[in-house]
């Protein structure tokens, strides 16, 4: 690890917002990096951690002009909000740390225009940042964890990490959708709602199912493919003769059974490549329990441990973006203005993690 202490101004700490909207959700998160050692748990203090959502209809998917109108007119007074919990001024900002990509172009286009206005408007520089090294960065501080195998599974993401040579590079990943995109299809056939999100109500479904219904498993050596899954499940709920058979709930149940088995196999397979023992899960479907539950057990039978974070933290929330900025913003990278153009296929292992060795 760098050391970063070295880099503190002469108040002994540094303050960065993070804006966060690369899809339904907008967040807006304060941190503040005291000096000490990662081992000290005041070394990163979160001041806020605010999030509002984008709820679409039950059955249908949200649309990413109708996200982007909803952090448009959420931003600014979120901003402030955010400002007034932490009890601090723009003035006392060093940086504003924002959702460079990848993720839905709509949204991330509000978010990096209210990021660029409040940069303007206040003279403070612009970090970008990417989502899933965010995610990461969180992960690793909120829970400790060391040189972790990253599990990243969300709703536009399903990816195998491992650290290596200042890159996060990409062990294995889906082949067609994202696993929590799998998930939230699924619940719009079912009529699922929308709120909190359609795959908690999946999960908390799943946990009333006694039957599997056999599905098809498809890991292709490091990677996974979830589209057939789909049809086939997708297929059950609608066909008449076999509802009697298989209840929404059994069906919940038997999707998440067969994901989840999918990632733990090629987590586990990852873990043997790098020779660690240390899975980190992050991502809006890391909160989910029966995930955590599944790969813990893989982790014990090979003398390892788990670390997992709750929904504060692995679902996309703007404190995130702001550990990861203000990391980035330490060893001295900024985003000037005229490169803070998002991009919604922006790589996990395109990034230089410039403050890790």
């Amino acid at each position: 690890m760098v050391d970063l202490d070295k880099y503190l101004p002469e108040r002994g700490y540094y303050l960065a917002l993070g804006l966060e909207g690369s899809a339904n959700k907008l967040g807006v998160g304060i941190i503040k990096h005291n000096k000490g050692e990662r081992s000290d748990e005041n070394r990163a203090e979160v001041l806020c951690n605010i999030r509002d959502t984008y709820n679409a209809p039950p059955g249908e998917g949200f649309l990413p002009r109708d996200v982007a109108k909803h952090h448009r007119n959420k931003v600014v007074r979120m901003v402030l909000e955010a400002l007034k919990i932490a009890n601090v001024t723009y003035k006392d900002l060093d940086c504003i740390c924002f959702t460079q990509g990848p993720g839905m172009g709509a949204p991330l286009q509000a978010t990096v225009i209210a990021a660029r206005m409040l940069s303007q408007l206040h003279g403070i520089p612009l970090v970008g940042v990417n989502h899933c090294v965010g995610h990461i960065e969180m992960g690793r501080e909120i829970t400790g964890a060391d040189n972790p195998v990253v599990l990243y599974v969300s709703g536009g993401n399903t990816q195998i990490i491992a650290y290596s040579h200042q890159r996060y590079r990409i062990f294995g990943e889906t082949l067609d959708i994202a696993v929590g995109n799998c998930l939230d299809r699924f619940a719009r056939v079912l009529k699922i709602s929308n709120d909190p999100a359609p795959g908690y109500n999946i999960e908390q479904l799943a946990k009333k199912g006694t039957k599997y219904a056999p599905l098809p498993y498809a890991v292709k050596g490091m990677d996974i493919s979830m589209t057939g899954i789909l049809a086939q499940v997708e297929q059950l709920a609608k066909d008449k003769q076999r509802k009697t058979q298989y209840s929404m709930e059994d069906l919940c149940f038997s999707l998440q059974e067969t994901l989840f088995a999918m990632l733990v196999e090629i987590t586990e397979r990852a873990m043997a490549h790098v020779q660690s023992n240390q899975v980190l899960i992050v991502g809006g479907v890391g909160s989910n329990l029966r995930l955590q539950e599944m790969m813990s057990k893989m982790a014990a039978e090979r003398g390892g441990s788990i670390y997992a974070t709750d929904e504060r933290f692995c679902i996309d929330n703007g404190i995130m973006i702001a550990q990861a900025g203000l990391l980035a913003y330490r060893v001295g990278i900024t985003t000037d203005i005229k490169d803070s153009v998002c991009s919604q296929r922006f790589r996990t292992d395109d990034v230089y993690v410039k403050w890790r060795d």
